[in-house]
């Protein structure tokens, strides 16, 4: 039985993304499938926050600040996996809405610690709702067993990641910045360019 009401026919994307695993590969590689999960997810929780004029981005920061409000800046980055210069500029746009202040701790000029304000903390209760829709609509259909095991198996997932992750940083690889690969891979000068005029 569906547990929400009948809202349309999927966007040619969706659509596109369900023959793809239904017709043409399904048994691709389970990462493909995880990604197009994760970005259903996204966009249908998207659609409803923006009903409420809240970014995604913002959601990503808000429900962390609800779990431990007053955190620095820079464990804000760690914990949402993001890097410290998009954290700081949704930091301060959300202090411009009225979400959260930012504080310097006694003792300690350079860190900056975000703590929720009364507005901030007023959108848990509307915005968690949310996503607990989305999640009980992902889920429609399937059995609690299924839905226990599915968790497991993407938590087991993402702690084996976190390990080669921690590898391959303990063997010396990186993960090049956008900026460094428009550089090596920037087309190379022509030698001998064409003279015009």
């Amino acid at each position: 039985m569906n547990d929400h009401p009948k809202r349309g026919k999927p966007d040619p994307t969706t659509e596109a993304i369900l023959l793809h695993w239904r017709e043409a590969v399904p048994d691709d590689r389970l990462a493909h499938l995880v990604r197009d999960a994760a970005r259903g997810l996204t966009r249908a929780l998207q659609l409803r926050l923006s009903e409420h004029s809240i970014s995604f981005g913002h959601w990503v920061f808000l429900r962390i600040l609800w779990e431990g409000d007053g955190i620095s800046q820079r464990e804000l980055s760690i914990r949402a996996g993001l890097m410290e210069p998009t954290t700081h500029a949704a930091v301060l746009k959300m202090e411009t809405l009225g979400y959260v202040t930012r504080q310097r701790q006694e003792g300690n000029r350079k860190k900056m610690h975000i703590h929720l304000t009364s507005a901030g903390r007023a959108l848990k209760d509307k915005l968690v709702p949310l996503a607990e829709e989305v999640n009980r609509i992902s889920a429609n259909g399937i059995p609690e067993t299924d839905v226990e095991t599915t968790r497991r198996t993407l938590l087991t997932m993402i702690a084996n990641l976190a390990i080669d992750e921690a590898q391959a940083l303990e063997d010396g690889l990186r993960i090049t910045s956008t900026r460094d690969l428009g550089r090596i891979c920037a087309p190379a000068e022509p030698k001998d360019p064409v003279k015009r005029g």
